[in-house]
């Protein structure tokens, strides 16, 4: 596996791992977790010629952050590391943070894959699993960003979306991928994972990754 890095813009302690070749794939992770629990499923993807980045959330400081905040952070990653533009997608609130980077930084994205398509109710709240390790000072500064945007973003015009959804999860429900494919049929296209909980990306990583390389070998 990769090695885990920081990226110090400004003061902002952003961690992120970096492998594979080929056309890049962000990867963000849910409410208050590191970036490890998604490195099996990034290494998957990486096997298949995909370059794949992984960005975790700014340290806490003093200052409040905003979802745009948080958005702007993966987008000086990436230019930090020379990626002109992504596939960028995220695991519940990672997903949330990757509509905002669409929304933000148009010419950046390629496009989203959402692991999980939060509602407005919140965030994805406390879930623990294989490779899990939750920071709770990460958790207040994501929430905190959440309570101040006034509900999710809608889609960035003409960008298309994978949703990949586990059947089981009861934090970011399938009925929510749905409702967004409802919303914009054109763009969303979404895949099931069979016996899926919330942490499907880390306990289903066969099949979340081939949902995704084979949503992009066909784009």
């Amino acid at each position: 596996m990769a090695d885990l890095q920081t990226f110090e813009p400004d003061g902002r302690a952003i961690t992120y791992v970096e492998e594979g070749a080929g056309p890049a794939v962000v990867l963000l992770p849910g409410q208050g977790l590191n970036v490890n629990y998604l490195g099996p499923l990034a290494h998957s993807l990486a096997t298949e010629d995909f370059h794949v980045v992984r960005i975790g959330s700014r340290r806490p400081t003093d200052s409040a952050a905003s979802l745009h905040d948080l958005a702007q952070d993966v987008v000086d990653v990436l230019d930090h590391l020379g990626v002109p533009d992504a596939w960028v997608g995220g695991h519940a609130f990672g997903g949330t943070i990757a509509r905002f980077v669409a929304i933000d930084h148009h010419d950046h994205v390629n496009g989203l894959l959402l692991l999980g398509v939060e509602g407005d109710a919140g965030l994805d709240g406390s879930a623990d699993g294989p490779g899990i390790a939750r920071d709770a000072g990460i958790e207040a500064l994501q929430r905190a960003a959440r309570e101040t945007a006034g509900g999710l973003p809608a889609l960035a015009e003409g960008v298309p979306v994978l949703v990949v959804q586990g059947t089981d999860d009861e934090v970011t429900p399938p009925a929510n991928g749905e409702a967004l494919r409802a919303s914009a049929p054109g763009l969303v296209s979404v895949v099931t994972v069979e016996g899926g909980g919330h942490l499907f990306p880390a306990t289903h990583v066969g099949a979340t990754s081939w949902a995704v390389e084979d949503y992009l070998d066909w784009d």
